[in-house]
């Protein structure tokens, strides 16, 4: 193994679905499993915690307003200053891993946003982040974020011989926003986890009468995934989570466009170039696993010198992103005329 490469675990799982304490127990062990296998960094999918709410993208929106359904998800949705956040900290810092989590946000207005965190292999909550856009039916459920979302990369300390590297993470369709992966790239990232829900392929194609969008597949997902990573010169860890017959039961979505059938799990690392560096793990998207690879940074490096869409291959004197980092409050005070 090169002297500067940094062993990252990619999880391959499904959710504990709508329960807060098991999902946050499963978190927890896996956590140690990656650990053990030598992993220092583990990404989880997109709201891992408690689950991808698949009930809202049923055909003929069938389920988009269910007070039941919505009251227990708010219920079991994580909020970022509680213990079970502070046990996944612990938890990173026991091992020595850094963990990329995606998780329903509550706050204290019983408020939902899908969020991401970077916690260090430290147990330091180095980044906390929400979905700038939900997508579609997901707003019938969660909130937009705001200007300080933008912040979509972090250092984090690996310690030697790695150092401190730039970690960052957008959510699902965010995967489709020019400007907002420009706005990533221009951060410096050199290892992205690209999260999402459990996705199926594609029909065989060509496929002119299939019923679903390519894009919200597991076919379409990645080629989005690989397309940054192209773009980025960034490594990519695609994350999605497994859903079986018993989740599907669970959320409902027998008739979803989306979470309808057992399946979804299509772990895989991208390299920089966006070439694939690992096989699918044995037993197919139903199998829960942890797919585990070796980066090697410096295939990063190279990979600029040739593409560096923020850097050397740009014309900042023609085109530029305006981005605007401050938080937009429901409550602005004002003494005087002026901000508090």
């Amino acid at each position: 193994m090169a002297a500067n490469t940094l062993r990252v675990a990619v999880t391959q799982a499904e959710p504990e679905w709508l329960d807060l304490q098991g999902s946050v127990a499963k978190t927890l062990r896996l956590i140690e499993e990656a650990a053990k296998g030598g992993a220092k960094l583990v990404s989880f999918p997109e709201v891992w915690i408690p689950g991808y709410p698949g009930a809202i993208l049923t055909k003929h929106m069938a389920r988009p307003v269910d007070p039941a359904l919505t009251t227990r998800y708010i219920q079991n949705s994580l909020a970022v200053e509680s213990e079970e956040m502070r046990s996944i900290q612990a938890a990173a810092k026991e091992h020595s891993t850094a963990v990329v989590l995606g998780f329903s946000e509550r706050t204290s207005s019983n408020s939902l946003y899908i969020a991401q965190a970077i916690i260090s292999p430290q147990g330091e909550l180095l980044l906390k982040r929400r979905k700038i856009k939900p997508t579609h039916m997901e707003r019938t459920i969660f909130g937009d974020g705001s200007g300080p979302d933008l912040t979509t990369v972090i250092d984090v300390p690996f310690g030697a011989p790695v150092g401190s590297l730039k970690v960052g993470t957008l959510a699902c369709w965010e995967h489709t926003q020019p400007l907002l992966k420009y706005n990533t790239y221009a951060q410096g990232e050199v290892l992205h986890i690209a999260m999402w829900p459990p996705l199926n392929p594609f029909p065989a194609q060509p496929a002119p009468d299939a019923p679903e969008l390519f894009g919200m597949t597991h076919d379409g997902c990645c080629a989005l995934s690989t397309t940054y990573a192209i773009e980025g010169g960034a490594f990519v860890l695609y994350t999605t989570a497994v859903l079986s017959d018993a989740g599907v039961a669970t959320l409902g979505s027998q008739e979803g466009v989306v979470l309808s059938q057992a399946g979804g799990g299509h772990a895989a690392v991208i390299g920089p170039d966006g070439r694939r560096l690992t096989e699918a793990l044995e037993g197919g998207p139903t199998r829960e696993g942890i797919l585990f690879a070796d980066l090697e940074l410096e295939r990063s490096v190279g990979v600029r010198g040739f593409l560096d869409v923020v850097g050397h291959y740009s014309r900042p004197d023609l085109l530029w992103l305006g981005v605007d980092k401050g938080e937009k409050k429901c409550v602005v005070e004002r003494e005087g005329g002026q901000s508090v």
